[in-house]
């Protein structure tokens, strides 16, 4: 049987790996680029050129080892974007500390899971964010800290935490500010700094980050040197980034998307990062496009669809946009078009992945066709493997749907202290399950069809949500759609739609299924249909699909079904 007969590709190529940890690499680009722009933060008033970033990180990794924390000990971050995340970023990854990143929307339950499951030593907080009162929290998770003095807490529900360090100019009980962590250094810490750096190996863990943000029990995947700076730098290879470029980084740091996409791409090719805002508000991306002149921009689909129907769209240049990346969840075709026309972005490109692979794995090239570009998330990313398998595990023929599993330098060390679901995920060959179905055509693009748990099985059809969405995308007043099954006695399963309409539009459902009728299949057209003003979701954009079920399972008082 021929190669390219069988859903397996592989990323050969010319390009080697980098063979760097992450502070190597800084200072690899602090040295070639030091006077070069590295970090805007507009929010924030800060320019810092690469040489100021060196230093900076080098100063506040000298007070953690002042601290007393040593290579390995786990630090958490809990903090929207800012320069004191980008500091940390670097700062941990030169002590050889594991920087564990928490969901700014995460609250107390969460908060301590998150802290007690990888055991931090330390955590870095930001005053509060949006709702959030994170020092409210953290106060009532360790009312030690009234009494305790800063950077010997013990806490009888966060019992390993030690250091609590806080944002901001104010002074709090037990905590330390993160403006005096470099002045605890003196020339002892700093030279021990030096010696860290010439031990820690790239196969060292350096980052945890907790999956399973739309289900289930979060785990934290652990990520190396090796696995988030190689993925960074390919993925910014990828949109060919170099050093002129500006980089507007609206997606949280605490995700991939931000902290390796962006970051980590920024920072292998001496590009500037430019953070617009704490979190994601259109205006200020438009805003910061024009006033920086960025040449790329990262986001998730929802996010473009908030850029392109802000109503003072046409006020801004953007003129000065090249490329970019979307990716964090499917993108619908129409969307995709309007980016690259109206926001003038001819060269985005589409990557799919997920946290345990560092994240991706497959990227549209900027010289792909519009149509590949559209309509698939690329071909596999440089030295990573990929295959599509049947139920049996079996690799199935070019063109039939499967589930996706890959395998590389990219995947993850596993779930920390999760042994029994680190052998669930990846298999005795190294394998990856990403519980995504994809199909692979003959030319090696890969199109994501669904999840597996998102299939719909309709009285023994199987539907694809995705390829519903993508066809009622089609329609002129809908701005975004989401389909997903419900229970139903007589065919087990219907299908749900929630619908968005571009303001100032109306429709019905009779409208909608007249759409629908005649161009696809009836089992396809939706049951039932809800006009909604937006979806729930993570804060990293993703839709919670489980939670718009259950909103409709108590809506309609109907029932889950049993299964085998």
């Amino acid at each position: 049987m021929e190669e390219n007969t069988l859903s397996y590709v592989h990323g050969a190529n010319e390009t080697a790996l980098l063979s760097d940890t992450i502070g190597a690499q800084l200072d690899r680009t602090a040295a070639r680029f030091p006077d070069r722009e590295a970090l805007v933060v507009v929010h924030q008033d800060v320019r810092w050129s690469y040489d100021r970033l060196r230093r900076e990180s080098d100063a506040f990794a000298a007070g953690l080892i002042a601290l007393g924390l040593k290579p390995g000990d786990r630090i958490g971050i809990w903090s929207q974007n800012n320069v004191e995340w980008v500091v940390t970023q670097f700062a941990t990854a030169k002590a050889g500390l594991i920087l564990v990143n928490i969901n700014p929307a995460y609250r107390l339950h969460e908060l301590e899971f998150a802290v007690n499951k990888v055991g931090c030593a330390a955590l870095i907080l930001s005053p509060v964010f949006k709702q959030s009162d994170y020092i409210g929290m953290m106060r009532t998770l360790a009312p030690e800290l009234e009494t305790c003095r800063p950077g010997a807490l013990r806490s009888v529900r966060l019992p390993e935490l030690r250091v609590v360090i806080r944002m901001g100019e104010e002074k709090t009980p037990g905590m330390l500010n993160f403006a005096e962590i470099p002045g605890l250094a003196d020339e002892t810490h700093r030279t021990r700094l030096i010696e860290i750096g010439r031990t820690l190996q790239f196969d060292d863990p350096i980052n945890i980050q907790f999956t399973s943000g739309t289900t289930g029990r979060p785990k934290g995947a652990t990520l190396t040197h090796h696995n988030i700076l190689n993925n960074g730098y390919f993925v910014a290879e990828g949109i060919r980034v170099t050093e002129v470029d500006r980089m507007c980084i609206p997606v949280p740091f605490y995700h991939c998307f931000g902290m390796v996409m962006g970051n980590l791409g920024a920072i292998t090719h001496g590009a500037c990062m430019v953070i617009p805002g704490e979190g994601f508000d259109a205006e200020r991306v438009l805003q910061t496009v024009q006033q920086e002149r960025c040449t790329s921009l990262y986001g998730v689909p929802t996010m473009f669809v908030a850029l392109l129907n802000h109503p003072d769209f046409n006020r801004y240049d953007v003129s000065s946009l090249r490329t970019g990346i979307m990716a964090g969840s499917p993108c619908p075709i129409e969307v995709m078009r309007q980016v690259m026309d109206r926001l003038h972005m001819p060269q985005i490109t589409i990557a799919y992945g997920m946290t345990e692979t560092s994240p991706v794995s497959f990227q549209c090239a900027v010289d792909d066709s519009v149509d590949r570009r559209v309509s698939t998330v690329g071909r596999i990313h440089p030295h990573v493997e990929a295959k599509v398998v049947d139920p049996q595990g079996r690799i199935v023929p070019r063109g039939v749907s499967g589930e996706l599993l890959a395998r590389g330098y990219s995947v993850m060390r596993g779930y920390w202290g999760e042994e029994d679901l680190t052998r669930q995920a990846i298999d005795s060959g190294r394998w990856m399950h990403t519980g995504d179905l994809a199909v692979i055509d003959a030319e090696g693009y890969c199109n994501i069809v669904g999840r597996i748990k998102d299939m719909v099985i309709r009285g023994g059809e199987n539907i694809y949500p995705r390829e519903v969405e993508e066809f009622l995308y089609r329609h002129p007043k809908i701005r975004d759609i989401q389909v997903f099954g419900i229970p139903d006695r007589q065919y087990g399963e219907q299908l749900c739609a929630w619908v968005v309409l571009k303001d100032d539009e109306d429709m019905t459902e009779a409208d909608l299924i007249s759409f629908c009728v005649g161009e696809i299949a009836h089992y396809k057209i939706p049951k039932v249909i809800r006009f909604v003003e937006a979806f729930p979701m993570t804060a990293t954009g993703k839709i919670q699909k489980f939670v718009m079920r259950k909103m409709m399972i108590e809506e309609l008082q109907i029932e889950e079904l049993q299964t085998a």
